[in-house]
C-alpha cells in the first residue's frame, strides 16, 4: 500500500448528507482493506455520523457545506476529518438528565480514546474548522 492515501467528499449541510457520509467513509476504508466487520469499522462509521451531524446542526445555516477527509499514512495511522466553515469551535454543551443533544463531543471523544486514538480540532484559513480525530491503523497491529 502507498505510503499515504487520501479521499475527501463535500456534501451539502443537510441531515440526509449524514449517512451518505458514513456510506463514503466505509467504502473508501473498505478499498483501502478494512474488513466492514471489523470493530474499529463499526466505531469509525458513529464517529463519522456523529462529527457530520455536528456539521450540520451546530453551524446553524451558516456553513452551506461540510467536507469528509479521510487519510491513512504509512499503514499505521487513520485520520479522519469534518471541516466546516461557521466560526464557532465545537464545545460541550450542559447535558441535562432530559436533554436529548450535546453529547457528540463526548461520545466521540470516547471512543476516539477507547480505539487508542485522539481527537483535535484545528482552525481553517476559511475561518471554519476541521475537527480530525486520529486512530491506529488495524492492519498495523495485525502485521
Amino acid at each position: 500500500m502507498a505510503d499515504h492515501q487520501e479521499a475527501t467528499l463535500t456534501l451539502p449541510s443537510d441531515p440526509a448528507s449524514v449517512p451518505a457520509a458514513r456510506r463514503y467513509v466505509a467504502e473508501v476504508l473498505g478499498s483501502w482493506g478494512l474488513d466492514d466487520a471489523d470493530e474499529i469499522a463499526d466505531t469509525v462509521r458513529l464517529i463519522v455520523s456523529e462529527l457530520a451531524t455536528n456539521a450540520v446542526q451546530h453551524t446553524f445555516g451558516q456553513s452551506p457545506t461540510f467536507t469528509v477527509d479521510v487519510r491513512l499514512e504509512r499503514d499505521e495511522q487513520l485520520r479522519i476529518g469534518v471541516t466546516d466553515s461557521h466560526p464557532r469551535w465545537p464545545r460541550r454543551l450542559p447535558a441535562a438528565v432530559q436533554q436529548d443533544n450535546g453529547r457528540g463531543m463526548v461520545i466521540i471523544r470516547c471512543l476516539a480514546a477507547e480505539a487508542g486514538g485522539r481527537l483535535t480540532v484545528t482552525p481553517t484559513e476559511e475561518g471554519g474548522k476541521t475537527v480530525w480525530i486520529r486512530l491506529p491503523w488495524p492492519a498495523a497491529h495485525a502485521a
